[in-house]
């Protein structure tokens, strides 16, 4: 087979890589993109995308559900619903195929060569990729890797059945009776919380002393108290052991042995970086850690690779890995830039949502003297015309200059907001600009100048 020469080469057509690709194409690179699987990575096809479809089908469920209770203070009664999730699969596999079917046509565009296969590197310069056809030599001016991260398979709950990964409980063809769901972190409340609403008898076992950990306390109180209503029984402070039959085996906080009834056990434990298989030994790049070590240019330890997205450490977020890819294009463009992650928001999909950007109030608390300014949606007339008042909205900035260092919210679709809370701290704002800015009503954006309001002493409706 003919060899390939290209300026640029990309490894991994996820959003960091399928970005960064047709950024380069745009400013005319001559780029190659090479992928083993479907264009759009994990997110587009077995996580964030999928997994929000399956959630938003399991919250509307549950509203009928509710209404046919007979208990909806809406008024509305209906008849018993029934879930067909084999259609509701299939709904969600049209999303992603119109989504991967666009990034496909979105390369197309930029004039990037894509090539379907399984890159090795054979050294700095080059990989070859095992195609269909043949293996496929290239070799490239500048390389980046863009591989990402697969979820974390745990050596006594090895996935197969009844262990499954997020990705085999995206794709089932019937709601589990009683799942199992070990690991209390964003995916495993996200998905279980979505199974519960579906008609799940769930239990989620989490190790450390309670769920959703990354975050404060505060911050998930109004989860943890979801959690309850929704009937999810957890167990923290647990330790899962293995599976023996149709039970899940567990160490409880207080040292005893537990067996919970499972048709499912969901493996939500984490994620780690994809850096075997495709030849991390051939080149000699420097580690921070299983993850691949960059500067603030995504630059490797080695001359021309770059490294982009999940498989370069936390945070693991698709929109950190466009950015870099973005990034990355344009420096091989010629072009000056640099990027900073503090402004980078982070969006848990439970019920209700939360939102993080910039410094926790601990984080902030620990440069110096801080304002805090907190409001909550059950002072927000939005917030109550949609049954969403548990949640609030928390600005954290500097006493002495009002800098805005980080922002937080909890509540009924808040993930919404999370663009508010990028730009303020990207734009530098103080407590003043977001207080200044008129918001409009009724909106559960007017909770973001409320707060700001709140943190400068004159909150007006609270």
């Amino acid at each position: 087979m003919k060899e390939i020469s290209c300026k640029l080469l990309v490894i991994g057509a996820g959003p960091g890589g399928y970005v960064c690709a047709i950024r380069a194409g745009q400013l005319g690179i001559d780029t190659v993109i090479v992928e083993a699987g479907k264009p759009g990575g994990t997110c587009l096809n077995v996580g964030c995308i999928p997994s929000k479809a399956m959630i938003h089908a399991a919250e509307e469920f549950e509203k009928v559900a509710h209404m046919a209770g007979g208990s909806s203070p809406l008024g509305i009664s209906v008849a018993a619903p029934v879930l067909d999730l084999g259609k509701t699969v299939a709904w969600k596999d049209g999303i992603v195929s119109r989504l991967t079917g666009g990034v496909a046509g979105l390369l197309k565009k930029a004039k990037v060569k894509t090539v379907h296969g399984w890159a090795t590197f054979r050294d700095g310069k080059t990989v070859a990729v095992e195609t269909e056809t043949g293996t496929q030599i290239i070799r490239a001016e500048t390389v980046v890797i863009a591989t990402g991260s697969a979820s974390v398979e745990l050596p006594f709950l090895p996935f197969g059945r009844p262990v499954i990964s997020s990705t085999e409980a995206l794709a089932l063809s019937e709601v589990p009776k009683k799942l199992a769901v070990v690991g209390g972190g964003y995916i495993g409340l996200e998905l279980g919380m979505a199974f519960a609403k579906m008609g799940a008898a769930v239990t989620v076992v989490e190790a450390l002393p309670r769920v959703l950990a990354q975050y404060d306390a505060e911050l998930t109180r109004p989860v943890v108290k979801r959690l309850t209503q929704l009937g999810i029984e957890v167990m923290v402070g647990a330790n899962a052991k293995g599976v023996k039959g149709d039970a899940l085996l567990v160490e409880t906080a207080d040292g005893k042995s537990a067996r919970i009834a499972t048709d499912k056990i969901l493996v939500t434990v984490g994620r780690k970086p994809v850096t075997e298989g495709w030849g991390l030994d051939q080149i000699d790049l420097d580690m921070a850690g299983k993850f691949i070590k960059i500067d603030d240019q995504c630059r490797t330890s080695m001359r021309g690779i770059y490294a982009i997205g999940d498989v370069t450490g936390e945070p693991m977020l698709a929109h950190r890995a466009m950015a870099q890819g973005e990034m990355v294009a344009e420096i091989v463009a010629g072009h000056k830039r640099s990027w900073d992650k503090r402004s980078i928001p982070a969006v848990c999909f439970t019920d209700p949502e939360l939102v993080t950007a910039g410094l926790t109030p601990e984080e902030a608390k620990a440069l110096g003297e801080i304002k805090i300014g907190q409001f909550p949606f059950a002072a927000n007339g939005r917030a109550m015309t949609k049954l969403g008042e548990d949640g609030f909205v928390r600005v954290v900035a500097r006493a002495d200059n009002h800098l805005v260092l980080g922002i937080q919210a909890v509540g009924q679709g808040v993930s919404e907001l999370a663009a508010a809370f990028g730009l303020a701290l990207e734009m530098g704002a103080r407590l003043e600009d977001i207080a200044g800015t008129v918001h409009a009503h009724p909106t559960q954006g007017e909770g973001f100048q409320e707060a700001a309001l709140k943190a400068l002493g004159h909150a007006l409706h609270i």
